[in-house]
């Protein structure tokens, strides 16, 4: 099975493994012409990547930020890891923002990873009562710190 992938811009770069045994896929940039987006403090910036995939079903696309970029440059993807459904034809968009500093972002950048992960569809069912567990309606923290 491959993961088709479709330039939406002549100038968008193919994603890419930087070892033969990264998980990940790295996403770059796609900002042509010499412009570059600022990403700023607590702000959303959207930024294209060119390219689009077909994912095949049962499995979906987790978009995830580059260790390097959260550590080194403060950045964070906006919302934690960003899904990509198996039936999306569109433009991969990756959802930037700053977490103590501006950073400029420019065409050919690396600033997220694509990998991919099987999904359990399953058929969804209501019922009265869920089954007991010792853990019960205990939620954040009432497992310990």
């Amino acid at each position: 099975m491959n993961l088709q992938i479709k330039k939406l811009n002549l100038h968008a770069i193919l994603p890419r493994r930087m070892t033969d045994s990264s998980a990940g896929l790295d996403l770059s940039a796609c900002l042509p012409g010499g412009r570059g987006l600022h990403v700023i403090v607590g702000k959303v910036t959207v930024v294209g990547t060119g390219i689009a995939v077909a994912i095949p079903k049962g499995y979906e696309g987790q978009i995830r930020i580059r260790s390097g970029l959260a550590a080194k440059k403060g950045l964070m993807l906006v919302n934690g890891v960003g899904t990509i459904d198996a039936d999306y034809r569109g433009e991969i968009k990756v959802l930037l923002t700053a977490i103590d500093r501006p950073h400029e972002i420019e065409h050919g950048n690396r600033i997220a990873q694509l990998v991919i992960c099987p999904v359990a569809m399953m058929p969804l069912e209501e019922v009265k009562d869920l089954t007991e567990t010792e853990r019960g309606e205990g939620g954040i923290g009432s497992t310990g710190v």
